[in-house]
């Protein structure tokens, strides 16, 4: 019984009266379609604790949380990779209730402490009442692929939860957990760096690519293992078709695939249908128009909790696609492409002056991940109640890929990503075209005109005057096109006074010869070519 994508929230101590309960209750609520299947809160003695969830294998009474053991409360959003070992190494000692992998945090807790975490091979948010301490432990994975958020209510104590909307109206202002941190006595520890290099030894080309290939595999088996039906976000880009391509080799029978396409101009829909005959999946298209995107635009920054462009834009296509899986599938899990760009590149990298500076980048893009690719991925998932996996994001994966000599990962072959590309060369993994097939962005690729059409709506709301005076009330990230200001004020409407969440606008890097733009679309780079066709 694997317990996965849900929603946790805890209020770390003693509440002031009925008043504290019911908005611990009110913000709770705002997020039950990351767990409908059960809820309970809990009185720990010293605050509350609370849980939704969607079960992915089973739903039974015991695998439901907050799990308890002399006196600790623990609930954890959460997939422990190898849990199974962890279990039999505590059996002797403890007496487990349920299959799920989340209940071995407590008696890990109980033998290692906090050590624990950076024991965990897992894509997790957790939070947890020492009942001998009466104190809270909060913990994040190493990537953030799983949300968490905390900020301090009036009285002063900590809040926690998956989401930042659970948050508001009870903390004055909320903020990222960061990932690989745990929280105790006051502070935030770091125990996984995952831009911090491994040893690696000199490698050979073919060495990497071999690597790149069987740690990517493994990642994607880890994430197959699902008694619900598992779905596939097919673009028809490099990595998404990678992905479908390993799982279509893994599973026995043929795999969902889907794909979004706006109405007229779609550029990956061809290219996701040439991959879904290639692997013989049971492929399904999603077509939307213009009208889909504009009434999409405010539920869209709504569910996300951020102004961001780029993120913006291409969450519109991820949750209209994950919408339609949810209302017409019995899926409960999908598989997506997340986090390659930032481990192999993106197009603006190309511009890289150095070796040195590429690795830099990556090193912030990682670090940045949780604020705009994974928490695309996680919110415009969770909110059709499905659960999110993310195979680049393995942490052995990333690891490797982050501590080779960047100077293998600069572009110098005149093809991004070549490492990547090489690493399934062989086995015939997917056609020729796909392999090679120069990147688009996937808000572009979804169809130039939903970018283009949002673009137009914006210029609809404000005239310049108003652009200019409105600007001025956003001192942080401001504003500077009608669209980002279209944007903002949608995320202003929501989530008041809270834009220092986002760690600023998503744009490549302007320092670089070539990367001073004034819009974070790569279709306005020198190098993107063939990309959009």
């Amino acid at each position: 019984m694997v317990e996965n994508m849900c929603s946790i929230m805890g209020y770390c101590g003693a509440p002031d009266g009925p008043e504290t309960w019911e908005a611990f209750q009110a913000g709770f609520s705002k997020t039950l379609s990351r767990g409908p299947d059960e809820s309970r809160v809990v009185d720990t003695g010293n605050g509350i604790l609370g849980f939704h969830r969607l079960a992915i294998m089973g739903l039974t009474p015991s695998g439901m949380q907050p799990f308890s053991l002399e006196g600790d409360f623990l609930v954890c959003n959460g997939e422990i990779y190898g849990f199974e070992k962890f279990r039999r190494q505590l059996s002797p000692k403890y007496a487990f209730q349920s299959d799920s992998d989340c209940e071995v945090l407590l008696p890990l807790y109980r033998e290692y402490g906090v050590e624990m975490f950076a024991m965990l091979d897992a894509e997790f948010a957790c939070i947890l009442y020492d009942g001998q301490t009466r104190e809270y432990i909060a913990a994040r994975d190493p990537i953030g692929i799983r949300p968490l958020y905390y900020g301090f209510d009036k009285r002063g104590v900590i809040c926690f939860a998956s989401e930042p909307k659970n948050l508001v109206g009870l903390c004055e202002r909320v903020r990222p957990f960061p990932p690989g941190h745990y929280y105790k006595d006051g502070e935030f520890v770091c125990y996984r760096d995952m831009t911090k290099k491994i040893p690696v030894e000199e490698e050979s080309l073919e060495e990497i690519c071999r690597n790149i290939r069987e740690k990517l595999i493994k990642g994607i088996q880890k994430r197959l293992v699902a008694d619900a039906k598992v779905g596939f976000l097919l673009s028809g880009g490099l990595d998404s078709s990678l992905v479908c391509a390993i799982a279509a080799r893994e599973s026995a029978k043929p795999i969902c695939t889907f794909a979004i396409g706006m109405e007229g101009d779609a550029i990956d829909l061809k290219y996701a249908r040439q991959v879904a005959e290639f692997l013989g999946s049971e492929h399904r298209e999603v077509i939307i128009t213009k009208k889909d995107v504009i009434a999409a635009l405010e539920p869209v920054v709504e569910l996300l909790g951020t102004y961001d462009i780029t993120t913006i834009r291409a969450s519109i296509g991820m949750y209209l696609v994950c919408k339609a899986i949810h209302e017409t599938t019995d899926l409960r899990v999908l598989l997506t492409g997340e986090i390659s760009d930032e481990l192999f590149g993106y197009k603006y990298t190309d511009f890289a002056p150095s070796a040195e500076a590429f690795q830099e980048e990556s090193e912030k893009r990682v670090r940045e991940l949780h604020a705009y690719d994974v928490l695309r991925a996680d919110r415009c998932i969770s909110v059709n109640s499905l659960e999110a996996r993310v195979p680049f994001g393995d942490l052995d994966f990333v690891e490797y890929v982050m501590s080779l000599d960047p100077k293998w990962k600069l572009n110098t072959y005149g093809k991004g990503k070549y490492l990547l590309r090489r690493a399934f060369q062989k086995g015939e993994y997917l056609p020729e075209g796909i392999l090679w097939r120069e990147k688009a962005a996937f808000s572009d690729a979804v169809g130039h005109s939903l970018v283009d059409d949002l673009k137009a709506y914006a210029e609809t709301c404000y005239t310049e005057a108003e652009l200019e005076q409105r600007q001025k009330k956003f001192p942080y990230a401001t504003p500077f096109s009608k669209e980002s200001l279209l944007y903002r004020e949608l995320f202003e409407k929501y989530y008041p006074g809270q834009g220092k969440m986002i760690p600023g606008f998503w744009m490549p890097n302007r320092d670089w010869k070539g990367c001073n733009v004034s819009d974070p679309s790569a279709r306005v780079l020198a190098n993107y070519g063939t990309s959009g066709q």
